[in-house]
């Protein structure tokens, strides 16, 4: 008897061990709301990745006569390698750096408005104008990728540098080596640059599926995604305050008790 109540005792001791464990691993989920759904499709909105301030360009101009589209071109140069100062031993094309009102100064046609264009975009557009002074030109347009910065509860925090064509929320997150279990995944915040100096933000819930609905779930050159500690975290931050402040002011009181007993047997020995 008492061994069928010991085993019937374990049972259910393992059974609330594995529902807590269960419970308390839910809210680490992403996509909590397709658990139910075997196969599916997630919409998302269009997408394109548009030039804009601090875009990094490189613009190549070729024809059959190269000579002819030179001019058209920045120099190369021999940049140092990083930590020395010795030239490295391939020369690079020079890039330009989008203004903060959009521009480009490029050789031969002077300032160009390219933010808010694509790469294509850009690329017709001064093929059109080359091709006043030079037959048949071809012009490559690429762009050097995304600065993102990721912060918080992460497990590493980092600036992102990337030359991949699109970089979602999620592959900034997978960057950064995935969210600490302590992060609040409901919840994360994404800051973006907006029109005349704003700076615009939108709220992600990473245990939903409308996250490739949100315009942010596409991140932009510049954007910072921030993730708040969860209430365990914050807790447990405020408990270690308070105990380091406890500590502290004890440490005080012995302090000032030590030296005013020491004072006291100085003025009795006397």
């Amino acid at each position: 008897m008492n061994a069928k109540i010991s085993n019937i005792f374990i049972v259910l001791v393992l059974s609330v061990a594995v529902m807590s464990c269960k419970t308390s691993n839910q809210h680490l989920a992403y996509f909590k709301d397709l658990d139910a759904q075997a196969t599916g499709i997630l919409e998302t909105l269009p997408y394109t990745a548009a030039i804009e301030p601090e875009s990094e360009l490189t613009i190549n101009v070729m024809s059959e006569v190269p000579a002819a589209t030179a001019e058209f071109n920045r120099p190369y140069v021999n940049p140092a390698t990083p930590g020395t100062k010795e030239l490295g031993t391939q020369p690079q094309m020079q890039t330009y750096i989008v203004d903060d009102k959009g521009f480009i100064d490029f050789p031969k046609l002077g300032e160009i408005h390219v933010a808010g264009m694509t790469t294509y975009q850009l690329k017709d557009y001064l093929t059109k104008r080359i091709s006043e002074y030079v037959n048949n030109p071809t012009v490559t347009v690429t762009m050097s990728g995304y600065r993102v910065v990721v912060m918080g509860e992460v497990k590493s925090p980092q600036v992102i540098q990337t030359d991949a064509d699109r970089f979602s929320i999620l592959d900034a997150l997978a960057e950064a080596g995935d969210l600490t279990d302590y992060a609040l995944r409901d919840n994360v915040l994404v800051l973006r640059r907006g029109q005349n100096g704003q700076i615009e933000y939108a709220h992600i819930n990473l245990q939903s599926s409308d996250i490739t609905k949100n315009p942010c779930f596409w991140l932009k050159n510049n954007d910072v995604v921030l993730v708040s500690p969860n209430n365990i975290k914050e807790d447990n931050s405020r408990y270690n305050q308070n105990n380091a402040y406890k500590l502290s002011v004890i440490s005080t009181i012995v302090g000032m008790s030590s030296a005013i007993i020491s004072l006291v047997i100085a003025l009795a020995v006397r």
